[in-house]
């Protein structure tokens, strides 16, 4: 079930007025069913992977919990004894596990959805839920953190069931953490009037930036790509038009996804911090799908910087070269490990590990070289100044514009032609003698196009000091409700519908 779907609109309008109307101790058993209901929505196969992998979870971290009360009953000199024998167990525990999910999600999301595509058994990925990703990251993040005894296992498998499988979540991201979701999702509240407003405005704000923007500019992004004679000057329509389309379409998912919560009183953890006001590249991963960058930060960055293999190469390159080119080493190896699968986590394509590894390349050369910037914007007075910040929000918004162009073609041979295309090809006069007319947009739609830019563009500016939703919940209750309607009428008057367009779903919900 799409979150921009028909069916999606009715089924979430249901839910939070059910949720609004049952008591709160039943609310999130209530939640469950309904995720259990937007998986089967997809096909009753689909329930399957979510159902067993919850199971694993749990047990696994029930056998975690157990071991660590037993152990806590033994003196001490038999935990000194059992204590290799203690650690073994339990990292085998948590391997299995997340083998078993990383071993599904690369079938459920590469080999079925792929290899097997065309086959008789493609089939098979039926059987693997949308979202998956966000799905197996959530399981894993959770499973980690009882390991590391920074959450308890949690007893009741419905409750961990619907950490696991919170559809508005599961759906779109934000990847969720068990110890900030836990009061959010078991904790009574009442009926937050504010909360509802909030989260309906959010909404279609969401469903306004996909349908407005992103679908819109899609069609022009579409004709780019499929027609290899749209090179040169094209490639520069492209690189702004796609990026613009990712980000109205994925942030787009996500207010979507936020807002339907926070209208059932559920705060999910926020996932992008105006990106495209970043200074630089390091800056933009820190602001750009916030909740992924923080947990490979977490559970693959700092496990592989710390483990066994790392420390052993380490301690060689230390012991030849010093204690600076050590810790250089183990940042370039943790960090190349954290973008290849990242790269992978994205696709598995080679344009997405070439673009993982690109990512990797530039933030670790910008790591090398931070002493020489520091040096300069301590000379140079000017750095300070606003002219500097707005060409360094500019240069960084331009390399992530090339970066995104590995995600636009499916073959790095094609990307790098489109690339290189630009200093060869001409097709210097697109946005002046009307070609732009040809991409399948006309002049309105255009118009249409640069309002909605200018709009979401403003809201930014707006949102960095104020928050509009509250200054918005506190006016007349006139006001309030005009804005929800005309931003309601706008979406459907506006929003890109009918022959030649493509109402997609959110480009991330097929992760």
């Amino acid at each position: 079930m799409a979150l921009n779907s028909a069916g999606f609109v009715l089924f979430a309008a249901l839910v939070i007025l059910v949720h609004r109307l049952i008591p709160e101790r039943a609310r999130w058993v209530f939640l469950l069913v309904c995720s259990a209901a937007f998986y089967v929505s997809g096909g009753v196969l689909g329930f399957i992977y979510p159902l067993s992998a919850t199971a694993a979870t749990w047990l696994a971290a029930r056998s975690l919990d157990r071991a660590r009360e037993k152990r806590a009953e033994l003196t001490k000199d038999e935990k000194a004894a059992s204590k290799k024998a203690y650690d073994r167990r339990r990292r085998a525990t948590v391997l299995f596990c997340v083998l078993f999910d990383l071993a599904a999600l690369a079938f459920g999301k590469y080999v079925s959805g792929i290899v097997l595509r065309d086959t008789p058994a493609g089939g098979l990925g039926l059987i693997f839920p949308i979202g998956i990703s966000f799905f197996t990251l959530s399981s894993i993040g959770y499973l980690v953190d009882v390991y590391r005894g920074t959450v308890k296992a949690e007893r009741n498998p419905f409750r961990l069931a619907l950490f696991i499988s919170y559809f508005p979540a599961v759906s779109q991201g934000p990847i969720c953490r068990f110890g900030e979701l836990e009061k959010e999702l078991f904790a009574p509240r009442g009926s937050d009037e504010k909360a509802l407003f909030r989260g309906v405005t959010r909404m279609l704000w969401g469903y306004f930036k996909k349908a407005v923007v992103a679908d819109r500019i899609g069609v022009a992004v579409e004709s780019i790509t499929g027609s290899p004679e749209l090179r040169g000057a094209y490639v520069i329509v492209l690189l702004l038009f796609y990026t613009v389309r990712l980000y109205a379409d994925f942030t787009g998912g996500i207010d979507v996804a936020l807002g339907f919560s926070e209208a059932l009183g559920i705060k999910l953890p926020e996932n992008f911090n105006l990106p495209y006001f970043s200074g630089s590249l390091k800056e933009y991963w820190r602001r750009w799908h916030v909740t992924m960058c923080s947990w490979f930060r977490d559970y693959v960055f700092y496990p592989v910087s710390t483990s066994a293999v790392m420390t052993k190469i380490s301690r060689a390159i230390r012991s030849r070269s010093g204690r600076k080119a050590a810790r250089r080493c183990t940042l370039w190896l943790s960090a190349f490990t954290v973008w290849l699968l990242t790269g992978l986590w994205h696709g598995v394509g080679l344009n997405f590990v070439v673009w993982g590894l690109l990512n990797w390349l530039i933030l670790m050369t910008s790591e090398e070289l931070e002493p020489l910037y520091a040096r300069f914007h301590e000379k140079a007075k000017f750095s300070a100044a606003l002219p500097y910040r707005v060409f360094r929000v500019i240069r960084t918004f331009s390399l992530i514009c090339v970066l995104n162009l590995f995600d636009c073609f499916e073959r790095v041979g094609d990307t790098l032609g489109a690339l290189f295309s630009v200093f060869s090809a001409g097709n210097g006069a697109v946005l002046f003698d009307g070609s732009l007319l040809k991409l399948g947009l006309t002049g309105t739609d255009f118009i249409i196009l640069g309002a909605g830019v200018a709009l979401m563009l403003a809201v930014s500016l707006v949102r960095r000091k104020r928050d509009i939703r509250e200054e918005l919940y506190r006016s007349p209750y006139a006001l309030r409700l005009s804005a929800l309607i005309c931003l309601a009428v706008f979406t459907v008057i506006f929003g890109a519908y009918g022959i030649g367009y493509d109402a997609s779903s959110f480009i991330y919900g097929g992760f």
